[in-house]
């Protein structure tokens, strides 16, 4: 009798996840199954066209293409010079809000507010915001007087990249702070109360309180953003076009690029593979890291 609730529990439970497996097996497993198929044939766009098998001939290409190294450069300078001001940044904005003070939510709610702006709106505006005629060079202009000449955020090759990375933190920032916001929540008063009498004061005791215990929250804030990082595509497509002079060229642009401008869906499918591949690695140092935590 038990046996038979216990097959019927389990086939309840089934029942109710059926849909979100059949639909994520629809949507990504068969996709990834039909990449990695891709990846050791020659295909086309007509999909009707049977499938060449060439093995590890788009492989051999990927680790002779210079500009997949250079692109994975590109992609892996995206990831430092966004993942630290994110984790700092929105950690500081945490501890910021995170006091019982009159109108604090209004703070909160503005600094998560780019949250909820579409990234077309956003890339659109930085955009020109960024123009030689846009608001930023219109400033400068009137503060430096007529000797001034206009920046080229986005076509010079040296500002195009950390451009588009101030886009991905305005909009990364209020985002990552929520978390932070939770994970504070979660700290005992009574530990600041006793750090106190023990003589830390101000920002001291968030480094000998605070840093330690949402050590977790760090770890996790790194390691999502780090993959938001590697997978940027939207503010690269719509502000600079991978441009000027494949400056700011990532690796999904590279996929989209190889894809549907080169029209060479196989190795797109491979180049997809090694960027699947990066974002396993980190998802396997978040994993990591809590079976670490989970020890202790």
């Amino acid at each position: 009798m038990a046996e038979a609730s216990s097959y019927r529990r389990n086939g309840t439970a089934w029942a109710f996840l059926a849909p979100a497996l059949i639909l994520l097996g629809l949507s990504v497993l068969v996709p990834a199954a039909m990449a990695l198929l891709m990846s050791v044939s020659q295909t086309g766009l007509d999909v009707s066209e049977p499938l060449k098998f060439v093995g590890l001939a788009n492989l051999r290409r990927l680790l002779h293409d210079p500009m997949f190294f250079r692109v994975l450069g590109t992609t892996l300078a995206y990831l430092v010079g966004v993942v630290p001001p994110i984790v700092v940044g929105s950690l500081v904005l945490a501890v910021l809000v995170n006091r019982q003070l009159p109108g604090i939510h209004w703070f909160r709610a503005a600094f998560y507010a780019p949250v909820l702006v579409s990234i077309v709106v956003a890339a659109i505006a930085f955009r020109w915001l960024y123009a030689e005629t846009g608001l930023i060079n219109g400033w400068l202009a009137a503060l430096l007087g007529p000797g001034f000449s206009p920046i080229g955020f986005l076509t010079n090759p040296l500002l195009a990249l950390p451009a588009v990375m101030l886009v991905t933190l305005w909009k990364g920032l209020g985002y990552y702070m929520v978390i932070f916001i939770a994970g504070l929540q979660g700290i005992s008063k009574d530990l600041y109360e006793a750090a106190s009498l023990d003589g830390s004061e101000g920002w001291r005791k968030h480094v000998d309180i605070t840093l330690p215990l949402l050590r977790p929250y760090i770890t996790l804030v790194a390691v999502i953003s780090a993959i938001a990082a590697t997978k940027v595509f939207e503010e690269v497509f719509l502000m600079t076009q991978g441009g000027p002079a494949d400056s700011t060229r990532t690796l999904v642009y590279y996929v989209y690029d190889q894809a549907f401008s080169e029209l060479e869906i196989s190795y797109a499918c491979t180049v997809g593979l090694a960027l699947f591949v990066i974002v396993l690695l980190l998802s396997l140092v978040r994993l990591v890291a809590a079976g670490e935590r989970g020890l202790s």
